[in-house]
């Protein structure tokens, strides 16, 4: 009789402890706010500590729920959609990484944070270092997640690679080319830039992003983010010249960026822990979720 109570309380309460996890992952909300002149969408989960996540090229911020899952249990986090990306406005310009991180920053303001820590994945990577720069005593820590800084090191030894066309892609013939045919478009990324693109990006997911950015205008406010990189160049060139000392973690696929991200973060900041992740691609959140997840809470923390 004994063992039979013990077991059903044993029942009773991995229940209720998966009751308990339910409730602090529930999913994050929808919102939609003026910042900096432009109308942004962003998701908002969890209380506490405020965490900034900025996504990359060919995803939005629905490429965070994972991460945002284990991060809301102890922090607020809020995962905008940048400027001209997945549901929010796409204004004529401009796209510069500078401008994009005042329009977070607006946002942040808005919702009364007044320091936070903040992660970014691609041009989201470039987003959150120019977050960094323009407000230093207002970011805690910072994650930048492969892909490279404009204008810092030998960074035309990744924007002129030849067969890195899609830098150069942009303008009223790209886009011709690439209407209706978005996810094919889409599927160099997704797949070339993978360590294995069976192991990339979900079906469910391609076809998400595919929709997002068939929507009118995205697309070419997407190429814009590619326009600017020489304005971009320019100014993380200034920006460099006063290196950061905030806490910061490189993570880039062993796959893609390698090393290259890490040499370039630390002649931005003097305070660099980089980390390779083995057998990765630059898909870092969808091909190694398993160890990039843990490894960004404990950051985090």
């Amino acid at each position: 009789m004994s063992r039979t109570i013990t077991k059903l309380f044993r029942i009773c309460l991995l229940a209720l402890c998966a009751i308990a996890g339910a409730a602090q992952a529930e999913a994050p909300k929808s919102n939609f706010i003026e910042a900096n002149g432009v109308r942004l969408h962003y998701l908002s989960a969890g209380k506490g500590d405020p965490v900034i996540l900025m996504h990359g090229y060919t995803e939005s911020s629905h490429m965070w729920l994972p991460l945002i899952a284990e991060l809301s249990k102890n922090h607020l986090v809020i995962a905008p959609d940048l400027r001209g990306f997945g549901k929010s406005a796409t204004p004529q310009g401009p796209y510069t990484k500078s401008v994009m991180a005042q329009d977070v920053h607006a946002l942040a303001a808005a919702l009364g944070i007044k320091s936070a820590k903040i992660v970014g994945h691609d041009i989201g990577l470039m987003v959150a270092y120019a977050y960094a720069a323009q407000y230093p005593k207002e970011v805690s820590k910072i994650v930048l997640m492969d892909a490279f800084l404009p204008g810092v090191g030998n960074w035309k030894d990744v924007w002129l690679l030849r067969d890195l066309w899609h830098f150069h892609f942009y303008g009223e013939t790209p886009l011709a080319l690439v209407k209706g045919r978005e996810r094919t478009y889409f599927e160099h990324f997704w797949n070339d830039f993978a360590a294995d693109k069976t192991k990339s990006l979900s079906e469910a997911d391609r076809k998400f992003y595919a929709a997002e950015y068939a929507q009118p205008d995205h697309m070419r406010a997407g190429f814009e983010v590619f326009r600017a990189f020489e304005k971009d160049a320019a100014e993380f060139a200034a920006y460099a010249k006063t290196p950061l000392t905030i806490p910061m973690l490189v993570l880039t696929g062993e796959k893609a960026s390698g090393e290259f991200l890490i040499q370039q973060a630390r002649l931005v900041d003097s305070n660099v822990e980089g980390v390779v992740i083995k057998n990765s691609g630059h898909w870092l959140m969808e091909e190694a979720t398993a160890e990039v997840v843990p490894k960004l809470v404990k950051f985090l923390q």
